[in-house]
């Protein structure tokens, strides 16, 4: 048994190898951007690769990739059904809607005319939010008519970039208040309002459709319950201030008095529903009902080191440190059995 692995410095892969090392797991490095990466694969049982939504390449090749291997009857990691819909609000929306998941309401026009009839007849505040992002990128609250006629003008005309610099840049002076940016992180914002990142260039401006939310307001946080297989952890996010988006923050909470026992098995019985591997979900409460607001296979790993321990699906708790990457191999190792 073999495990190809694609490495990109940063992401879960680190902890791939890491894992297969200590363990003695038999893995070899590939590259999926090679013209022969199929070739690359013909001696491995199964492909792992943490691709992200801030690399144009990786949205070329992963997700095509991904399908025709599991056509041919490779497993991989993230597999089909975890990824998707991997930032991808739109069939996000119709994947929570089709299973009756708790969700919060979410709206999305394909033609300029029925959007201004419908947001004339709108209560607002709302939340305006591109197909894609992550970190409260692209995500907008829209406080009147007038406001989202423009925003829907603008969806049917030049369109919108993935990357907005002027929100970046409110963020790095944000984040440097906090000491968590330096003067240097100040100055590459200031920068990409001339020059985009590369995956925004790529990926160009987004147009023909047009996004929106229900605001549930008086939520000073969100929740996020990452599942891996039979396995659940949680973080509570707190909302910037002055603000009303948690994601990105970086104010985190860990108590396990903090989550709801019912929130961990809703969370169980929907990745059950979803047949994924591994999802992490965003809540956020209405009249005491956790409503899901988006899901993703991926998660940032800093945020999750303090995590005092995690649930399994009986949602008995195990207190202590534990290693979701190499869940996710011994995961992938034993659908090969």
């Amino acid at each position: 048994m073999k495990i190809a692995i694609h490495h990109t410095p940063g992401s879960f892969s680190e902890q791939w190898i890491i894992y297969c090392d200590e363990q003695q797991i038999d893995y070899k490095i590939v590259d999926c951007y090679d013209s022969d990466i199929i070739s690359q694969l013909s001696d491995c049982d199964c492909l792992m690769w943490h691709f992200s939504q801030n690399s144009p390449r990786s949205f070329l090749v992963a997700k095509p990739l991904v399908y025709s291997l599991t056509v041919a009857g490779k497993k991989t990691f993230p597999d089909f059904y975890s990824s998707w819909h991997f930032d991808d609000k739109l069939g996000q929306k119709y994947l929570l809607e089709a299973i009756g998941a708790p969700a919060v309401t979410t709206w999305v026009f394909y033609e300029k005319e029925i959007a201004l009839r419908w947001a004339q007849q709108q209560v607002y505040p709302i939340v305006f939010k591109l197909r894609g992002g992550a970190g409260s990128q692209n995500v907008r609250l829209v406080k009147s008519k007038n406001h989202a006629s423009r925003l829907i003008k603008k969806a049917f005309g030049i369109g919108f970039y993935s990357f907005d610099p002027s929100e970046s840049l409110r963020e790095e002076i944000r984040r440097l208040k906090l000491g968590k940016a330096t003067i240097k992180d100040i100055a590459e914002s200031i920068v990409r309002f001339f020059l985009l990142p590369k995956y925004a260039r790529v990926k160009g401006r987004e147009k023909g459709y047009i996004y929106f939310q229900e605001f549930i307001p008086d939520n000073d946080s969100d929740f996020r319950v990452i599942v891996v297989g039979n396995r659940a952890f949680a973080i509570k996010r707190l909302v910037r201030e002055n603000d009303f988006r948690a994601s990105g923050s970086g104010s985190i909470l860990y108590d396990r008095q903090l989550f709801d026992i019912d929130l961990i098995s809703q969370s169980f019985s929907t990745a059950r529903r979803l047949n994924v591997q591994c999802v992490a979900f965003d809540y956020v409460y209405k009249n005491s009902e956790p409503l899901l607001v988006e899901i993703s296979y991926g998660f940032a790993q800093a945020g999750y080191y303090n995590c005092p321990g995690y649930w399994d699906e009986d949602l008995n708790w195990h207190e202590g440190k534990f290693n979701p990457y190499g869940w996710m191999v011994e995961d992938l190792i034993s659908g090969l059995k």
